[in-house]
């Protein structure tokens, strides 16, 4: 009997390629005066490329970008802290993210599992108002472990105080949210995003509405 939901964060809660749009238009609007040499739709369309779907972490991003693009007013480094320190207020949830959570916590313990760094990933836990509705959030900085390792999945379930054959893990990654969930013995629920091939898992998903509805059948 399932008694605990463990989600990922980026792609399954947070809307992050409408999140890195919002951002990068408003970091380039941000530091016009030093970037304005650049046309705006390369320098957005350059760092969505390099960032790769958020795979790359941005010291190598930035770095790319002022050589690729001349920027001189201003240091890879620089660029870099403007992101950590603006990303957060450009977060964007996916559709139906606070009602889904409220469904959900009326019947399940809720858990939260993320790659990324630790302060920066709370910030947007925080920017999207979701904290509270967690008993558990594992960050791998925080944890000094990371997707798929099974010992970050083992301490959610610790933490919730189940076993991880009572919890289902809901991520949008094949490797890092589903077969890392799988081989602990988690059920694992896909959210479909078109940048990964599906993965054999038990349950799928486009939307986020369709969780508790989908859980409540079974």
């Amino acid at each position: 009997m399932l008694k605990a939901v463990i989600f990922d964060l980026d792609g399954t809660l947070l809307n992050r390629q409408a999140s890195v749009e919002s951002f990068v238009q408003g970091q380039y609007e941000r530091l016009f005066e030093s970037v304005s040499h650049i046309p705006k739709e390369q320098y957005i369309a350059r760092f969505i490329e390099l960032d790769n779907h958020g795979y790359v972490w941005k010291d190598k991003v930035y770095q790319q970008l002022v050589k690729e693009l001349s920027i001189q007013a201003l240091t890879w480094q620089e660029l870099l802290s403007d992101y950590i320190d603006h990303f957060h207020t450009h977060c964007v949830a996916f559709p139906n993210l606070i009602p889904m959570l409220e469904q959900l916590q009326n019947q399940y313990s809720l858990g939260m599992v993320t790659n990324g760094k630790g302060r920066f990933q709370m910030q947007n836990i925080q920017a999207l108002h979701i904290e509270s509705y967690f008993s558990s959030i594992l960050i791998s900085e925080y944890e000094g472990l990371s997707k798929p390792d099974p010992a970050i999945f083992q301490k959610v379930a610790f933490q919730l105080g189940l076993s991880p054959s009572e919890c289902i893990y809901v991520g949008d990654h094949p490797i890092n949210d589903i077969k890392g969930a799988q081989a602990v013995g988690m059920k694992a629920m896909w959210k479909k995003d078109t940048f990964f091939d599906e993965p054999e898992a038990e349950y799928v998903v486009e939307h986020l509405k369709e969780i508790p509805l989908l859980l409540g059948r079974n």
